[in-house]
């Protein structure tokens, strides 16, 4: 499925949200994950933060066709790191350059009708700062469930908070935590860009 095709999203229902698993995935990720992307973190809708409780950091179109390309549209996990550095200057603390966990919507986002696909990633930490501009790196390893429309906000709000739940139980087994480490990603501390 690709950035220009859309297929009509099912209403989210209540058996659906009875039935949803607390951990998602194999014990190992098998393909098409894990899926890197990068770019540099450009500005949203401004809806994540302000409307839903939970700011998400989007990525640039180009740098989301290696996922639209071999998965389906939906919701995600793995792990992100955002660079400290932005123009040549270290701008946020060492803690927000960790690899943190994620959960990320890959889709049209139909509750909002959006006109175009779009990859927000939701990382699972209290940034101190906005890190627009900064260059982003994400391993996705699993899959949640399917984009889903909602009759309602708090509808949408209650699976955004069961996803991140999932997204964390998920990764809680080894051969998810140890991506972590996963070369893709800047181990060095001692030298902050990406």
């Amino acid at each position: 499925m690709g950035l220009e095709e859309r297929a009509a999203a099912p209403i989210r229902t209540e058996s659906f949200r009875a039935t949803r698993p607390q951990i998602v995935g194999p014990e190992v990720p098998q393909a098409p994950f894990p899926i890197h992307l990068e770019g540099a973190v450009q500005r949203g809708f401004g809806r994540g933060g302000k409307d839903l409780g939970c700011p998400t950091a989007n990525l640039p179109d180009e740098s989301i066709a290696p996922m639209s390309s071999v998965t389906d549209p939906g919701v995600y996990y793995g792990y992100a790191q955002v660079s400290r550095e932005k123009e040549g200057r270290v701008i946020l603390p060492e803690e927000d350059g960790r690899v943190l966990p994620m959960v990320m919507s890959l889709g049209w986002n139909p509750f909002y009708k959006n006109e175009r696909m779009t990859a927000e990633i939701h990382i699972m930490h209290d940034f101190k700062a906005d890190f627009y501009g900064h260059d982003m790196k994400a391993i996705v390893l699993g899959y949640i469930r399917p984009e889903l429309d909602y009759t309602s906000r708090e509808g949408l709000i209650e699976d955004i908070e069961t996803d991140k739940r999932v997204a964390l139980k998920s990764l809680a087994r080894r051969a998810y935590e140890d991506y972590q480490l996963d070369p893709f990603f800047d181990l060095n501390r001692s030298h902050p860009r990406l």
